[in-house]
């Protein structure tokens, strides 16, 4: 059923209405990296109005731009109540959020790690949760504080362990320093997190076990970076919608000042006779950029010897669609390496 203002999804439309019963705005535009469009004035809702092809997602995080005559801003929907950060969200009929949001959580403690990183000339605080059980298995996150916050990644960890659905482990979320340069195939940082970071981190979790690694973007893509070139300090990788920029798909990423050096990374997994193959789990959006580029790292991976899970996320390149990948997919890579 269409609202009197904000926005619908049925199986095979989206449609936005705002309403402007003194027709003040001179123009209304759609602003998403799903879909965009301009909207047209309805004299008989005295509302302006769009209607689009259902694209193929689940939700849609989106923006209006309002026109108002010598101006214009972008905001949120006012007719649209839910939000994620400074977008509107909406929602289609065969949306779900995750189960494991309402399930309890086991208990555990945060507590910090300093880590100097001389490899880089830098250093990181990571913050570190620990279940209050004994354990020696370890999860380390890139982009750490913004999966935890966004992407719920500590949520889920206590919960899935707190239901039984997972083995007890520790997380560490690593923040993302000079991420630009960090995490765009930089021999130095990946030299960092194999000879600085995992060991400081063993020793002070008093574990000698690889770990999983997670990475979501630039962050997917230098923890696989991290792995090929330092393969025994990882026992797994779950990567989503990571930057794997090859010059046939990402031509319009090539503005980025490490594109080539991406490009390069890339380019010599792929064309690689093995690697040193360890579980892995793919995820990637529906409608994203990346999602050439990860189809064909997973095939390049699986030729590797590495054992590839690969799925398509019915949504975009954001944080929601990352912590709704989370289960079953991250569950299933972390059963596979943990028991």
């Amino acid at each position: 059923m269409e609202p009197a203002a904000g926005s619908w999804c049925t199986a095979t439309e989206i449609g936005f209405r705002l309403r402007d019963h003194e027709h003040r705005l001179v123009g209304v535009r759609l602003e998403s990296s799903v879909a965009s469009g301009d909207f047209h004035y309805r004299d008989d809702l005295r509302a302006w109005e769009l209607r689009l092809p259902r694209p193929d997602v689940h939700r849609l995080e989106y923006r209006l731009t309002l026109e108002l005559g010598g101006h214009s801003e972008t905001v949120a929907d006012p007719d649209n109540p839910r939000r994620q950060g400074d977008a509107s969200v909406l929602w289609c009929p065969d949306y779900r959020e995750p189960g494991w949001l309402h399930l309890p959580r086991c208990a555990g403690r945060w507590h910090d790690v300093y880590l100097p990183l001389p490899a880089v000339h830098g250093e990181m605080v990571a913050r570190v949760w620990s279940p209050d059980v004994a354990t020696d298995r370890v999860v380390v996150a890139h982009d750490g504080p913004d999966y935890d916050r966004y992407g719920e990644l500590g949520r889920y960890t206590a919960a899935m362990i707190g239901a039984g659905g997972l083995p007890p482990y520790h997380l560490v979320l690593l923040p993302p320093g000079e991420r630009l340069e960090w995490y765009s195939a930089s021999p130095a940082y990946a030299r960092a997190l194999a000879g600085d970071v995992l060991p400081k981190i063993a020793a002070e979790l008093g574990t000698t076990r690889p770990v999983v690694g997670v990475g979501a973007s630039l962050g997917g893509l230098a923890m696989l970076h991290a792995q090929r070139r330092h393969p025994t300090g990882f026992a797994g990788l779950f990567l989503q919608s990571a930057s794997f920029f090859r010059p046939r798909h990402d031509r319009q990423e090539s503005g980025f000042r490490r594109y080539l050096r991406i490009v390069r990374f890339t380019g010599r997994v792929v064309r690689a006779d093995d690697g040193p193959g360890v579980p892995v789990a793919l995820t990637c959006g529906t409608v994203e950029e990346n999602l050439a580029n990860n189809k064909d790292m997973a095939r390049a991976l699986r030729d590797h010897g590495y054992a590839v899970t690969f799925a398509e996320v019915p949504d975009a390149h954001n944080w929601t669609a990352w912590r709704d990948a989370l289960d079953p997919h991250l569950t299933a890579l972390l059963r596979k390496v943990f028991n």
